[in-house]
């Protein structure tokens, strides 16, 4: 797995975190994979949650800035349906801990 492709699972993991995602997180997460150019056969694994366990692990090789980058996107991620949800917000913590982030 690459760096671009884990950025996008880990954006997947927040949308699902509360167990919905919404048009609007589905439309979020497609402008992500788009900007990031993600091949169809990354985009199915993506939205398929294929490898999503080592995301974390590939995205915290990246430089920190690029790191905090990604973290901002995770809130951007967890708060596009306009709500916040207690598992998003659980999600995101584990993530910017994982990342090598303080909180």
């Amino acid at each position: 797995m690459d760096h671009r492709t884990a950025y996008c699972h880990l954006i997947a993991s927040v949308l699902a975190a509360d167990g919905i995602i919404t048009p609007n997180e589905r439309a979020f997460l497609s402008r992500v994979m788009e900007r990031m150019g993600l091949s169809d056969a990354e985009r199915d694994a993506v939205v398929h949650f294929e490898g999503a366990d080592r995301a974390a692990e590939v995205a915290r090789e990246l430089p920190e800035s690029l790191r905090r980058e990604l973290l901002d996107e995770l809130l951007s991620a967890a708060l596009v349906d306009g709500k916040l949800s207690p598992f998003e917000t659980r999600v995101v913590g584990e993530l910017t801990r994982e990342l090598g982030l303080k909180e």
